[in-house]
């Protein structure tokens, strides 16, 4: 049989979660170079740009969907990790927040997805604007609801800090730190 190994090694899932305007999209595209392997884009960005009205509660099942499938599709290729911009733990704090409720589609993948690790965006970035970003004030309440989600949950986080190359560092660090004990 031609084409891929089949017996290809598993690769680490990386969910890059916080607020926004803390860095996740330009922090995956650098790991993903350091590591040599691939990232998952936001699809919200992608889906909400193509969209000529505002967001409703059920395009957050499709954009969920779509993050997903895009995520599935990026394993496929990916080497020993896979830097995911986003997860669904994302798409469940933003429900909640703006409609009260989370789509039963979403709760229930998000328990079947398992991630190996998870980088969460401090807010020490100072916020950028950006046409899809609603929040700058909350940054911090934001942050504490993603980093009581990892605790309650129990699963395993590094907090990224930093500036620039430095945030990188602090990621790359965090990760290494975590898969070589």
């Amino acid at each position: 049989m031609h084409g891929r190994n089949h017996t290809k090694r598993m690769t680490k899932r990386i969910a890059v979660i916080g607020p926004e305007s803390t860095g996740k999209s330009e922090l995956c595209q650098h790991l993903a170079r350091i590591f040599e392997t691939e990232w998952v884009p936001e699809f919200a960005r992608f889906y909400l740009d193509r969209l000529d009205r505002p967001y409703e509660k059920e395009d957050l099942l499709a954009i969920a969907q779509g993050q997903m499938a895009w995520e599935d599709d990026k394993a496929e290729e990916a080497g020993d990790y896979l830097f995911c911009d986003t997860n669904l733990v994302v798409m469940k704090v933003w429900s909640d927040h703006k409609y009260g409720e989370t789509d039963l589609w979403i709760l229930n993948e998000l328990e079947k997805r398992h991630y190996d690790y998870y980088l969460l965006g401090n807010i020490d970035l100072i916020w950028r604007p950006d046409p899809q970003r609603e929040h700058p004030k909350l940054r911090k309440h934001f942050f504490e609801i993603y980093e009581n989600y990892l605790k309650d949950h129990d699963l395993p986080y590094g907090l990224v800090s930093g500036i620039e190359d430095l945030r990188v560092k602090c990621a790359k660090e965090l990760m290494e730190d975590f898969f070589n004990k």
